[in-house]
């Protein structure tokens, strides 16, 4: 019998395999060599990295291969795990109430907002019960996940067959032979992503009643025996609930919709209405900090939300107003290296808002609010440190100052500053389209990829150095940043519906750089995935005070 050489990176190990071995074998083999070791069974494995690609346990090694096995720990296992639990509450609800529509319209604290839909469902405690009681029996019965490669015509007679419009729609346009399609039991659905080997695997969930519809919660990825922690947003799940009530007034939700729109020509309009949107909104947020009676506006938001541009387009608004803007970066706030707290590897850590010399930031706007005038300092990235160039600030009867940055909403930031003169804005891109009704597109995807093409842009990196810090820059947001969030007077989504169908443009060369000997390769190909399934758009439409100009350049504001 032939056999070729794996290495299994989980321990180091290289040995040889006959062909044709299971990655289930594999698996296998680890975790009972885990539980001789141990004592007792590892989290249970749901894939594998094979040359830094996703794959299933089904898939079997012909040649030598690199083999990372995943579990739900892991940043590709939780999405293997996360896309398993989407087709297990589909089937559930399809067994129950064939009739009726599940959309998943967003992520929400490690779970996901779900409405059910459809003429003559019981109540929503029922639907709920009902749901939820299906799932732990598809659960319990340990049932096989299976992918199949079909032509593609044959997989748009099942779906058609499913009653799924906006997948139908995504499959009728696609410019291929062949499609991978998924199963479960006979329900068949073209969920995004690889699945885990069956349904037994998909341990620790809820599915409960949430405001008008449901939540799907998930396991916490650092413990997978208990539900991730949950705690009240009303003011991001408000902005949610605001966007999909535009969506649907528009019937645009999904990438489907998109596409049929550009398709038939309306990419220009699009980008206008977008835009239009945009401008709304800044002009409303400027009358509620007039109405407030604040001096100060604090703008935070996570990397690549369009802060830079939010805190311009808000600026110019409040100008409209008749207030004198004066704008302040954080950035310029920080202190020398010598003082800059270190990460446990020894690294500097620039994400902490100890990073910032927050004494002499309150000293400045105290004596700036008693009308007094203060020099400004700026910082030297190069050098690491601040000096002062003779920049000052003074704030007059009708001024307002504008300070951004990604800890402007943390209290120990202004803990000093009375909090009547505070207006506090969240900026992120929270909501995107929807690849179609049951698969999600998550803000954070969406803002990797800007901050890919901004990178590339404006630094010089490719797509393999952004996505590389990527986990580190994601890490100190939930730290530093997304507690927070409910802290803001208003939150504004920065997300455009056009936007992805500009950024692929930009994005998918990048990414297709991205050698398949490093790990970030799993993440770029996950990033092409949907990026492909998107019709593009010409950027020559897009306004020089748009968000988008921020990561493409041309725009009307210095960065």
């Amino acid at each position: 019998m032939t056999e070729v050489e794996i290495v299994l990176v989980n321990t180091g190990e290289r040995k040889m395999v006959p062909q044709g071995t299971k990655v289930a074998e594999l698996a296998e083999e680890y975790t009972k060599a885990v539980m001789a070791k141990d004592g007792k069974a590892p989290w249970p494995i749901l894939g594998a990295l094979v040359n830094n690609k996703v794959e299933p346990l089904q898939y079997r090694i012909y040649n030598p291969k690199t083999i990372r096995l995943l579990n739900i720990t892991d940043r590709q296992g939780f999405r293997l795990y996360r896309n398993s639990l989407h087709f297990m509450l589909y089937k559930a609800v399809r067994d129950c109430f064939p009739e009726a529509e599940l959309h998943i319209d967003h992520s929400l604290q490690n779970g996901f907002y779900c409405r059910i839909e459809g003429e003559n469902l019981p109540s929503q405690m029922e639907v709920c019960s009902t749901v939820r009681e299906r799932m732990i029996a598809i659960q319990e019965a340990d049932i096989p996940f299976v992918c199949r490669t079909m032509l593609l015509s044959d997989a748009i007679e099942l779906v058609r067959n499913e009653r799924i419009p906006k997948t139908l729609y995504l499959l009728e346009h696609l410019r291929q032979l062949y499609i991978e399609m998924n199963f479960l039991d006979g329900t068949v659905h073209k969920i995004s992503g690889k699945l885990a080997p069956s349904t037994g695997c998909i341990q620790c969930w809820d599915f409960r009643i949430f405001e008008e519809g449901y939540m799907l919660q998930c396991a916490d990825p650092e413990h997978p025996d208990k539900l991730s922690l949950y705690s009240d947003t009303p003011k991001l799940f408000s902005i949610f609930r605001e966007h999909h009530q535009w969506v649907d007034l528009m019937h645009m939700s999904t990438i489907a919709d998109y596409n049929r729109i550009v398709y038939n020509g309306g990419g220009q309009q699009l980008i206008l209405l977008a835009e239009a949107l945009h401008e709304k909104k800044y002009a409303e947020i400027a009358d509620q900090v007039r109405q407030s009676g604040a001096r100060m506006v604090l703008l935070a938001g996570p990397s690549s939300s369009g802060k830079t541009t939010s805190c311009r387009r808000l600026s110019v608004q409040l100008s409209v107003l008749g207030y004198d803007v004066c704008q302040l970066s954080l950035d310029d706030y920080f202190m020398e290296r010598e003082r800059t707290p270190k990460l446990p590897n020894g690294e500097y850590d620039f994400e902490s808002i100890d990073a910032l010399d927050i004494p002499l930031l309150n000293e400045q706007l105290l004596a700036l609010f008693r009308g007094e005038e203060v020099k400004i300092p700026t910082f030297d990235f190069i050098k690491g440190e601040p000096y002062y160039s003779g920049k000052t600030l003074k704030l007059g009867p009708r001024s307002i100052l504008v300070v951004e940055g990604i800890h402007a909403l943390n209290p120990k930031l202004t803990a000093q500053i009375d909090e009547n003169l505070k207006f506090k804005v969240y900026v992120s891109a929270l909501t995107q389209l929807s690849i179609d009704d049951q698969n999600i597109i998550h803000g954070t995807d969406n803002r990797l990829v800007r901050r890919i093409v901004r990178d590339n842009n404006f630094r010089g990196w490719n797509a393999y150095e952004t996505i590389r810090r990527w986990p580190e820059v994601v890490r100190g947001e939930r730290k530093h940043i997304f507690p927070y969030q409910e802290n803001a007077n208003v939150m504004f989504n920065s997300a455009l519906l056009y936007e992805l169908g500009v950024l692929k443009r930009y994005a998918e060369p990048l990414l297709k750089q991205v050698p398949e000997d490093c790990s970030e390769y799993s993440i770029a190909r996950q990033l092409l995935d949907f990026s492909e399934l998107l019709l593009p758009v010409d950027d020559k439409f897009i306004p020089y005070n748009s968000i988008m100009r921020e990561f493409l350049g041309g725009s009307a504001f210095a960065y």
